[in-house]
């Protein structure tokens, strides 16, 4: 065999989300803590592909990224008859808890990026117990919008290139050309009116503005990291979100943007390895304690 295989593997789970089943797609790979990685807005899982093969990794994690439903191949429901999409934190929130019920995962890592960083933050104030630690990727509690969503779903523009367009700006100038084109690709190929649906919960429903100050670190552990170039999180946002915070880890990665995980996976990984090293440290120490009770 000359190709080359790479370690993930996709497949369909059946989950009941406010009483309505959704086929949702994921891919994972490895073995260990599971590791639960949410995509950006208006993208898919395709963000992770990087993470998902990487081989030290997967071996002390199960990394697992779901497409969110209406994004990359998990479809709408079969209730949807084409009325506007609107992601709501409610909504957000259930789909995580439940994706993550489903696969029967046992204190799960949860890892977002924008708005799932922004989620995240949600799960650590109201759902703290129920995962080993969470990781905010340019996550803040509030970002002033600086863009125009009428844009993102009109009938007279091409919805997925003025998303790419849109977004195009929040990704570092070291980035590699090929990683570039490769984030911008997955905004091309996103549903009609996904990205703007996906947004009302950023820029609207999910202002976590005075909540943030109720996350108990010492119950579940808060990283949260950004990108130096992104200017829709940027630095400031994080830092102003985490001096609410007691305990919460904060990192500015230098020579990334707004989305690290696909803009520059080497750069990335440079900032996230500590991250989970921090995590299975622990989480071993824990299981050691555990075990002498």
């Amino acid at each position: 065999m000359t190709g080359h295989i790479e370690p993930m593997v996709g497949r369909y789970v059946h989950v009941a989300i406010d009483g309505e089943m959704h086929r949702i797609y994921f891919e994972e790979s490895g073995a260990g803590i599971p590791l639960v990685c949410l995509h950006t807005a208006g993208s898919d899982g395709r963000q992770w592909r990087h993470l998902l093969a990487d081989e030290e990794f997967s071996k002390q994690f199960r990394i697992i990224a779901f497409d969110m439903p209406w994004h990359g191949k998990s479809n709408p429901p079969a209730s949807w008859t084409g009325e506007e999409y609107r992601l709501t934190t409610a909504r957000y929130t259930a789909t995580i808890r439940a994706f993550c019920r489903a696969l029967g995962l046992e204190k799960p890592v949860v890892m977002g990026c924008s708005i799932g960083g922004r989620i995240v933050l949600n799960l650590a104030i109201d759902h703290a117990r129920e995962f080993r630690a969470l990781i905010g990727l340019e996550a803040a509690d509030f970002q002033a919008p600086w863009y125009d969503t009428s844009w993102l779903h009109r009938p007279d523009v091409h919805g997925g290139e003025v998303c790419a367009a849109l977004v195009s700006g929040l990704i570092a100038p070291q980035s590699p050309d090929v990683s570039r084109r490769e984030t911008l690709w997955a905004y091309m190929q996103g549903g009609p009116g996904i990205f703007k649906g996906d947004l009302y919960f950023y820029r609207v429903d999910g202002d976590l503005r005075g909540r943030v100050g109720k996350i108990d670190t010492g119950l579940c552990p808060l990283y949260l990291l950004t990108g130096e170039y992104d200017f829709s999180c940027s630095p400031e946002d994080t830092r102003r979100t985490a001096a609410s915070i007691d305990g919460a880890s904060v990192t500015i990665m230098e020579q990334l943007g707004h989305f690290p995980m696909s803009e520059n996976p080497g750069q990335f990984r440079r900032y996230i390895a500590p991250v989970l090293s921090e995590i299975l440290k622990q989480s071993t120490i824990s299981t050691k304690q555990g075990a002498h009770v």
